[in-house]
């Protein structure tokens, strides 16, 4: 199937809710790590969501490039052909954009989105993340306000953040405290705010997430705030589940925590440190255990089949797509593809 229209990604989000189970949002810095991601969607039946972040969009454009937009677009553009080939929906979502990044990344892909539009075609990406987690709520909420009026009519959907993700990614890093967990007081502004706007929007609110690896029970999750910040708002608007939820930093997590979540209306997880190691992990042991044949030690000369990167890259791809069936499992996608 073709990437999602927006039609067709409204449709996902939709089911997800209705059906308590979220898509694994896969990170990816290269083609071969969106192939992987593509094939482990495919493997389990699940359509899905592909994202890449400001780092990972710097580096797809090159190391002596460093240009985020361009990386991102060309990102896009191979997987509008290469996902054809797989019989799952997948969308297109560019994840964490801080305010000094703006400019340089998430406001110029939404024009490419908008000039794509007004040709009589489908936007490039079918959402994007605007991180306001580093300012206050106020002036969060403006700039929000601002960026889901323009990516309502590119036909993109918004996601942002209230509350603080702790750990670090891609160089921004924050502390573990008290800002990890968002406030009802948060949420009810929140939805005071976007809600006269006509377009779609997910929310990551946060209940003790913190990015990076860490080791089973210690991040203290919190995922009764996301039914508290429902229950609060939903009471207010007359609607249940009012907000399409997102869960960030969820290595480390307990699955019974994960599952709790999907009760509570999250329909989207990012998963990016733990398919990182399963790319990886294969490619040091093919290297570990090929080690004379992919270096040519006292002189050899070495043995190309071992050190060919289709061979080493195919494992680190088989690696990664085991990880993202596994990831389908945990959030209940597995066998749910729109047909």
């Amino acid at each position: 199937m073709p990437i999602a229209t927006p039609e067709s990604y409204a449709a996902m989000l939709d089911r997800a809710k209705e059906g308590r189970f979220a898509y694994p949002a896969i990170n990816v810095t290269s083609s071969q790590t969106l192939v992987a991601a593509l094939r482990g969607f495919a493997e389990a039946e699940s359509d899905g969501i592909v994202q890449v972040s400001t780092g990972g969009a710097e580096y797809l454009s090159g190391s002596t490039v460093k240009d985020m937009v361009v990386g991102a677009t060309a990102l896009a553009e191979y997987a509008h052909v290469v996902a054809a080939s797989y019989d799952v929906t997948v969308a297109l979502h560019t994840d964490h954009c801080p305010e000094d990044k703006l400019d340089g990344y998430m406001r110029p892909l939404i024009a490419i989105s908008q000039e794509r539009v007004d040709a009589g075609r489908e936007p490039l990406f079918q959402s994007h993340m605007w991180d306001g987690s580093a300012v206050e709520l106020e002036e969060n909420l403006v700039i929000a306000q601002e960026l889901l009026e323009k990516c309502a009519a590119a036909r993109i959907v918004m996601e942002m953040e209230i509350g603080v993700v702790g750990g670090e990614e891609d160089g921004v890093e924050n502390a573990i405290n008290d800002k990890l967990y968002t406030t009802t007081e948060d949420a009810l502004r929140t939805a005071e705010a976007l809600g006269t706007s006509s377009g779609r929007y997910l929310l990551a609110a946060t209940f003790g997430n913190v990015h990076g690896v860490y080791k089973p029970g210690n991040v203290k999750l919190k995922p009764a705030i996301l039914k508290q910040i429902q229950d609060a708002v939903g009471e207010k608007t007359g609607t249940e589940r009012p907000f399409d939820l997102v869960f960030h930093g969820g290595s480390g997590s307990l699955l019974e925590e994960i599952r709790e979540t999907l009760d509570y209306g999250v329909v989207k997880m990012n998963v990016d440190t733990d398919t990182q190691y399963a790319f990886t992990r294969p490619v040091a042991d093919h290297m570990l255990a090929n080690y004379a044949g992919v270096l040519k030690v006292d002189g050899e000369v070495g043995n190309k089949k071992q050190y060919d990167p289709r061979v080493w890259g195919k494992a680190a791809e088989t690696g990664m797509a085991a990880r993202v069936v596994q990831a389908c499992q945990d959030l209940r996608s597995t066998g749910t593809r729109l047909r």
